[in-house]
């Protein structure tokens, strides 16, 4: 039985083109891994089918009394209200039906004969409705959940606006996961989680017996959930059985299949040509090249898609430093209060290394203490000499109206135009996206843009936050290959063990001198 159905969908913004007479269904049960590039489309085709965004062309359809439940990059949570608050409005509607069978109850005493039997069968199955969705332990369900995603450490009490942006994910996807939607839709959910909750999320898609439509290039976690496949490629969408490395296989054989086809009609095409050109003009031959031309004007061309641009990230290598990168002496980090014990640190010229540990025990804290944009709350940070240093955040909350051209010119005035477009693309940045503003762009691509003012200046310190949230699959594989061959020192915050492991020489677990417990 097919939940979604989307016919013929075509959609753009401006003269760029998104989708071109897309279809797409989703059946009870599949978990489905929508995957492509950055700025395929992916969270755009999510905000269609949610009707947050209408189409230009074509039909979304969903099946009736479906109860969908979408967690998005870009969700907001509302000041003033709790954890708790947040997690338990995942039943708001079973507190309403609570509501109407309290009402129905005081109403009953007033009620005729025929009125009473037809208030009780109202009862009996708002009763039998509040019971199949355990209404009655709702407190344990929220705890159960709150525990696994690490949300019980922080306090149920706590206001959602205080919170990191990871620890507000976890929130929003811990209430999602507590309405139990018949179709769950998760745009990269693993991008603000750390490993052991990766993997809690891993356990819990394995287990859900509804379907699921899952955006993400982190590719372990996929192949581990999804059993469907759909691609997003140069404005279409193809749909695989299986997970992600069989996919990976067919799309190659694919696309083999196709170039061998496109060589063979090329060549017979050169060869019908030549034939007309030689033969029209002679009376013996007319007829003969006649046939041929009408040959090559009912052929269905072979068209290859055009090759996006791979991005090639290569960092500008700085002076040397001095031995000593920096050093802490008995530093306390945090803001209102302390997220960390008196720390000394000490990290030395060409050491590499991976700070890891639970969303918000202070990772990005201590690397804003480090550079100075926040003051700590207790000891000192000594920098070393001749330090050049790169700085990647991992969140950049302004609204960005530059397109992608002012905002590297802002960066590096003396570049001209063909310096900063050739900038750009060397990041696997397109025309079309170049032109446009920074914040009409996919998260993987405005991470791109970051990542072009980083490698476009001399730097002698990597300061990583995050670097692979929303970067698609080649862009993470050439980041590595990059940061393996930079000759710096690098202090990168990370997730994914299968990306930095390869990288560091080095790891520091934040968890054993966080004050935060979990």
């Amino acid at each position: 039985m097919s939940i979604l159905n989307v016919e013929h969908l075509t959609h753009g913004f401006g003269d760029r083109a998104i989708f071109d007479d897309v279809s797409f269904r989703l059946l009870k049960g599949e978990h489905i891994g929508l995957v492509g590039a950055n700025g395929e489309g992916k969270s755009t085709f999510m905000n269609i089918v949610t009707g947050k965004l209408m189409p230009d062309e074509g039909k979304v359809e969903w099946s009736k009394n479906v109860r969908v439940g979408y967690l998005d990059q870009h969700s907001s949570l509302t000041k003033g209200m709790t954890i708790e608050d947040v997690l338990k409005s995942a039943f708001s509607w079973l507190f309403e039906l609570e509501e109407k069978m309290n009402h129905i109850c005081d109403n009953l005493g007033d009620a005729s004969p025929e009125e009473m039997d037809t208030m009780m069968e109202e009862l009996g199955t708002i009763q039998d409705t509040l019971d199949s969705h355990d209404f009655y332990v709702i407190d344990m369900k929220v705890e159960e959940v709150a525990r696994a995603l690490g949300l019980l450490d922080l306090g149920l009490e706590q206001d959602v606006t205080d919170l990191s942006g990871g620890q507000r994910m976890k929130v929003l996807l811990a209430k999602l996961l507590l309405e139990k939607p018949d179709i769950l839709l998760l745009d990269e959910p693993t991008n603000y989680l750390d490993e052991e909750h990766i993997n809690w999320l891993k356990r819990y898609l394995q287990e859900y017996e509804n379907a699921f439509i899952l955006i993400s290039h982190d590719i372990p976690f996929l192949n581990e959930v999804i059993n469907i496949i759909y691609h997003m490629e140069n404005q279409k969408l193809d749909r695989y059985v299986g997970d992600y490395d069989k996919f990976q296989e067919v799309y190659e054989v694919k696309k083999s299949q196709l170039e061998a086809a496109y060589r063979k009609q090329q060549q017979e095409i050169s060869e019908l040509k030549d034939f007309v050109a030689r033969n029209k003009a002679r009376v013996a031959t007319r007829n003969m090249a006649m046939s041929r031309q009408k040959k090559l004007d009912k052929m269905d061309i072979i068209e290859l898609a055009a090759e996006r641009p791979k991005p090639e990230f290569n960092f500008l290598q700085g002076r040397t430093p001095g031995k000593l990168i920096f050093e802490t002496k008995d530093l306390v980090i945090g803001y209102d209060e302390p997220l960390s014990k008196p720390l000394n640190l000490t990290l030395e010229r060409g050491h590499r290394v991976a700070l890891v540990g639970a969303n918000g025990i202070g990772k990005t804290t201590l690397l804003r203490s480090i550079l100075g944009l926040i003051p700590s709350l207790q000891g000192s940070v000594e920098l070393g000499e001749n330090l050049e240093i790169g700085y990647f955040e991992q969140e950049i909350k302004k609204e960005n109206t530059n397109t992608c051209i002012q905002e590297i010119w802002e960066e590096f005035p003396s570049f001209s135009q063909y310096q900063v477009r050739s900038a750009l693309a060397k990041c696997g940045l397109t025309t079309k996206h170049i032109e446009s503003q920074v914040r009409v762009l996919s998260g993987g691509e405005q991470a791109k843009v970051r990542l072009c003012k980083l490698m476009n200046r001399p730097s002698n310190i990597l300061l990583l936050d995050e670097p692979t949230n929303h970067l698609d699959v080649d862009a993470k594989d050439e980041l590595k290959r990059a940061l393996k061959e930079y000759k710096g020192t690098i202090l990168l915050i990370c997730h994914e063990p299968e990306f930095y492991e390869d990288i560091v020489t080095e790891v520091w677990d934040c968890s054993k001198w966080t004050t935060k417990l979990f």
